[in-house]
């Protein structure tokens, strides 16, 4: 195959499963992304070892195999497959920071032997793991320049869009996996139980809890928009068109009076179109 074959087989990968970031990213420009679908399909990779039917140990030995992958990947020995050779072909053109590769799997791992988180600090490092070290992969490359400033405000935003995930799927984390990924602390705090969310109850309890997340994710989306400026200017608008959308996820919660426990929810194409036309006029004041 070629390496355009192989581009062409991560593009797939994200266009089939995240119509979201397809959206917004697939108008960067050619090389970045590419590179953004490469790093998505390693990313949805390790995700779906965990999803998976399987056991607890065939799960440890997926990852531990991956972590070995990338042990050869970063000796210059990478697998012989289309998501491999499309990351080498990444590493020659950008900065590829292999140790957020690593940080990704060690998230997954901690949904092997899950247990729900007892504070909002613990959700933060799970959510920094596999949601925060995609933005740290991507900075550097959409930024073209590698700051601890910028990485942190990455990082940040990835927290912001898993506790999106996270408030969008509570119901169908629940029924699939059993796992409850809102701190046990606040969860006690508003009075909330598990045995309530078995029984998917929406109760002015569970409202205000998920505003308290949801709330943190929207300061944290606020405050990267004005670093939009800090990215190359080509990738500013399907950077920023990718946030917002995401973003917009939470206001399809709300206007669904808060189902997320038997609905999924999305946002429809007109509302991305809308969003994409805020964001070109957002940047035109931003220039000015």
């Amino acid at each position: 195959m070629t390496i355009e074959q192989d581009y062409e087989y991560c593009r797939q990968i994200i266009k089939h499963h995240s119509k979201s970031f397809y959206y917004g990213f697939s108008t960067l420009p050619r090389e970045e992304a590419n590179a953004v679908y490469a790093i998505y399909t390693f990313c949805r990779t390790a995700d779906d070892l965990i999803d998976r039917p399987g056991s607890a140990e065939e799960k440890k030995a997926a990852l531990k195999k991956l972590m070995e992958d990338i042990d050869c990947f970063e000796e210059g020995r990478p697998q012989n497959s289309a998501m491999w050779r499309a990351l080498a072909d990444v590493r020659e053109r950008f900065p590829l920071d292999v140790a957020m590769l690593r940080k990704q799997v060690t998230g997954q791992q901690m949904d092997i032997a899950f247990k729900q988180p007892r504070t909002l600090s613990e959700l933060y490092i799970y959510s920094s793991h596999v949601a925060g070290s995609v933005g740290e992969l991507l900075y550097p490359i959409l930024a073209g320049e590698d700051t601890p400033e910028g990485r942190e405000a990455a990082d940040s935003l990835g927290i912001a869009m898993q506790l999106t995930n996270i408030l969008r799927d509570i119901g169908e984390d629940y029924r699939q996996h059993q796992r409850i990924y809102m701190p046990a602390e606040l969860m006690q705090q508003y009075g909330y139980t598990p045995e309530q969310l078995q029984r998917h109850e929406i109760t002015p309890a569970f409202i205000e809890l998920w505003e308290t997340l949801a709330a943190d994710a929207e300061a944290r989306y606020a405050a990267f928009y004005p670093l939009i400026t800090t990215y190359k200017r080509p990738c500013r608008k399907p950077l920023l068109i990718a946030a917002m959308i995401y973003a917009e996820i939470l206001e399809e919660v709300r206007k669904n009076h808060y189902n997320c426990l038997t609905q999924r929810h999305k946002v429809s194409l007109m509302n991305k179109n809308r969003i994409s036309q805020q964001v070109s006029r957002y940047l035109k004041e931003e220039e000015v």
